[in-house]
């Protein structure tokens, strides 16, 4: 009996569920699943307010009609008066070409010969389409049915005072619209200068050059 009884206790001994714990790395598996599936959730969520932040603003959009104003427009009218920064024009020769009222013959500031380069520059790209790189009038846009304007070389423009032109850029000229917003008033200076120089250089005489410049050019030209 006793034999048997051992015998059994054995038997049942090796029959109980045995409990073994899973590797380390499956713990750390688990936990890296459930730090992924977490951080996607968070970035989705991101994801939808930055979406309804930029599709659907707190914002008026131009000319956007607005029920809270009495008006009813989202744009509001500047106060008068108002000054925006950097922008007192106090200097009416620059900002006009005008003094007291009457259109100057004068330049604002001294004009260089890298005021002049300037000025050739701009007049290219926004001048001579129409006005031709000589300021005949002869330009690539009317050679393709624009109307011509004048040419810089007739007597009446030879005899307008600088500021003329400065003002013809600001507010435009019969078909020539204003440049006031494309070209800064600096540049409409220098552009008049250098129409100047196209209209001296188009009509220059001999006696115009100085004495020791002309020796130059005689001695260059033999």
């Amino acid at each position: 009996m006793k034999a048997n009884s051992g015998r059994a206790q054995h038997v049942v001994r090796a029959a109980a569920p045995v409990s073994v714990p899973g590797p380390p790395f499956a713990i750390k598996r688990h936990a890296r699943t459930a730090f992924a599936w977490a951080a996607v959730a968070l970035l989705v969520v991101l994801m939808t307010g930055c979406r309804l932040d930029m599709h659907i603003q707190p914002k008026y959009k131009g000319l956007e009609p607005s029920s809270f104003f009495n008006d009813g427009r989202s744009e509001r009218p500047v106060i008068p008066g108002t000054v925006a920064r950097g922008q007192l024009r106090t200097d009416e020769l620059y900002y006009t070409g005008k003094i007291n009222g009457q259109v100057a013959d004068v330049f604002p500031f001294p004009i260089t010969q890298k005021d002049l380069e300037r000025g050739r520059d701009r007049f290219n790209v926004y001048c001579a389409p129409c006005h031709d790189y000589t300021g005949s009038g002869k330009g690539m846009i009317v050679q393709r049915g624009f109307p011509p304007p004048p040419s810089y070389h007739i007597d009446r423009l030879m005899k307008a005072p600088v500021g003329h032109f400065f003002n013809v850029m600001t507010d435009g000229y019969g078909t020539m619209y204003s440049y006031a917003g494309r070209v800064s008033p600096r540049d409409r200076w220098c552009i008049a200068a250098y129409i100047r120089a196209l209209q001296l250089s188009q009509n220059a005489r001999t006696t115009d050059v100085p004495p020791q410049e002309l020796t130059k050019l005689q001695g260059s030209a033999q």
